[in-house]
């Protein structure tokens, strides 16, 4: 099935299976969620990804995390900002903070997908994908 929004279909898949308790999760794979998995592993989001399948039909595996023995999700909330039919973007004086710092704003900037603290380094604004804590 095609899906139009790929980054609120990785969101949703990540957050089907925090609340499932599962160990990994795929999502089909594009640039896009490449990057955007990449970041989740540099914050600590999830344990890691690899890529699986052939040619067209290549998916990412996320391996998610979990805290104590009650496996706790690192991830509490996902939720996507900028749609396709209504897509929000921010100057470097406006990029928003999550949590007060707690969590983090995936943004797509001219330099690639960073999160709103590496942007705000960088002095980048651009397109904000969204918050994640």
């Amino acid at each position: 099935m095609a899906v139009n929004d790929t980054i609120a279909d990785m969101l949703t898949r990540i957050r089907n299976a925090t609340l499932a308790r599962h160990q990994t999760t795929e999502v089909p794979s594009t640039r896009m969620t490449r990057d955007i998995a990449r970041v989740l592993r540099e914050e600590g989001f999830i344990a890691d990804f690899s890529e699986s399948g052939e040619g067209v039909k290549r998916n990412l595996v996320l391996s998610l995390k979990y805290r104590g023995k009650n496996r706790r999700p690192i991830i509490n909330t996902l939720k996507r900002v900028s749609k396709p039919g209504l897509r929000v973007y921010s100057n470097r004086k406006e990029l928003p903070r999550v949590l007060g710092g707690i969590g983090i704003a995936i943004i797509s900037t001219s330099s690639g997908i960073m999160t709103d603290r590496d942007a705000r380094r960088q002095g980048l604004g651009g397109e904000v994908l969204c918050y994640i804590w």
